[in-house]
């Protein structure tokens, strides 16, 4: 029987003292986890996402059936909770024995070792990585070579736009099939979205007499963040198709590229955006309005985003809602960030069978397939790509402009090192400035010096 609810365990956590200093590192506070007795024949399994709940609760089902003697049970807490809560977990002994990873998380997870290489358990050793989308399962594998977690979904970034703003600009669908931009003149995208943009008086932006301080429907919106480390639903497509990479490796890397000039030049043009009037100022948006709320408002026309948020933007009410890809860059690509969860083992779970063969499940055709059906998210297996892009379908979004960089190879991955946290809260208020108070971006430079310091010193 499927249980949903908080399930954690009694175990001793031999890792627990490294992990102490851990919590400060993830979270910045300590958590608290109830307590109750788990059998061999439990799996607890930890996830975030509420949407995703339904589906996996229906994959634990199936698995009970396929595998008597064996209890899925699945507890749910929000994104913000999550990480506290699972560190937590680990110093008590109190935490699952299977969970819903993220990239940016698990390169300390691997180095504090409190993750089951998956490629040295049976059931999940027998999991053919070609049935993944190409790259997710090297996504997924540590410096030392071992497999660390399951791919479970994928998600690359697109443009949605209010197709009615659209039409009332002159433009079509078409227009924005093979737009490109430039840091110069930022292109026919820049172009597009001048026109999209309209001042209070009705004057459009490449109109004369344009008001940019009485900005009524800007033409492009961003989320409020200003990327944090990756800019990944933010300015990244447009920095990779300009040749930029973050770090000096595709994933693993240990040098962070920052101080690129390709970037500087890119966020600068980027932001300045913000002085033509064409996107809205830093903060102009409340940052739980998202970028799906600034265009359900009917003050943005186009806003970059991710796969994981297309059913979001298929619920707006009173407004038509298309897709494009990223806008053709001076490398000749229209780029998107390849990302995926995964799911991993915990080292010391007390049901290593178990737990295996449920993670195995997770990436069954079976489950996957099942996932697909529920239109949430793109599965990582292939065979389940052409099942959710039919829900989207049905839904009334397009999700060919996030098929198309996988299946032509124009992406790239999300970056992947250590230090992760620490990157973040070097990167995020230097973003921020860059965007509100419109620092130039080669102010840059510092802060990579101060995050290649963190590599050359261990941190």
């Amino acid at each position: 029987m499927t249980h949903f609810g908080i399930s954690p365990r009694r175990r001793v956590t031999r890792s627990g003292v490294v992990l102490t200093a851990a919590v400060l590192a993830l979270s910045g506070c300590g958590g608290q986890a109830e307590s109750d007795a788990g059998g061999s024949g439990v799996v607890d399994y930890w996830l975030w996402d509420n949407n995703q709940l339904p589906a996996y609760q229906k994959c634990a089902q199936m698995f009970e059936q396929e595998n008597p003697g064996q209890e899925v049970r699945i507890s749910q807490t929000g994104w913000d909770s999550y990480w506290t809560k699972l560190t937590a977990g680990f110093i008590a002994g109190t935490g699952p024995d299977v969970f819903t990873n993220h990239v940016s998380k698990y390169p300390q997870f691997t180095e504090l070792e409190v993750l089951a290489p998956l490629d040295e358990l049976p059931a999940t050793a027998a999991v053919d990585p070609d049935d993944f989308q190409a790259g997710l399962s090297d996504l997924w594998t540590g410096p030392d070579g071992h497999q660390y977690g399951m791919p479970k979904d994928w998600d690359t970034i697109a443009m949605f736009y209010n197709a009615d703003l659209l039409a009332e600009a002159g433009f079509t669908a078409a227009d924005l099939d093979g737009w490109s931009w430039n840091p110069e003149d930022g292109g026919t995208f820049e172009k597009i979205v001048a026109r999209l943009t309209v001042d209070g008086n009705g004057v459009r932006g490449d109109e004369p007499g344009f008001d940019k301080d009485n900005v009524s429907v800007y033409g492009f919106g961003v989320a409020t963040a200003g990327g944090d480390n990756a800019g990944q639903a933010q300015w990244s497509a447009f920095a990779a198709s300009n040749g930029w990479t973050s770090t000096n490796k595709a994933l693993w890397g240990d040098r962070y590229n920052y101080d690129d000039p390709a970037l500087h030049e890119t966020l600068d043009w980027f932001f300045s955006l913000t002085d033509k009037g064409f996107m809205p100022r830093y903060g102009q948006f409340n940052a739980s309005e998202g970028t799906s709320g600034q265009l359900a408002s009917g003050k943005v026309a186009i806003v970059p985003d991710g796969a994981w948020t297309i059913t979001s933007y298929a619920k707006a009410e009173g407004m038509q809602v298309g897709t494009a890809r990223t806008p053709i860059g001076p490398d000749g690509t229209s780029k998107s960030m390849l990302n995926g969860l995964a799911d991993s083992v915990v080292k010391d779970t007390d049901n290593p069978e178990g737990a295996a063969a449920w993670v195995a499940f997770l990436g069954s055709a079976a489950c996957q397939q099942e996932v697909a059906q529920a239109g949430v998210v793109f599965p990582a297996r292939r065979d389940a790509t052409p099942i959710a892009a039919e829900v989207y379908r049905n839904m009334g979004i397009d999700p060919d402009p996030f098929i198309a960089p996988v299946e032509e190879d124009t992406t790239f991955y999300v970056s992947v090192t250590t230090h992760a946290a620490d990157v973040t809260a070097l990167m995020k208020p230097s973003l921020e400035d860059i965007w509100a108070n419109r620092v130039p971006a080669s102010s840059l430079n510092g802060t990579n010096d101060a995050i290649n310091v963190l590599f050359e010193t261990g941190g």
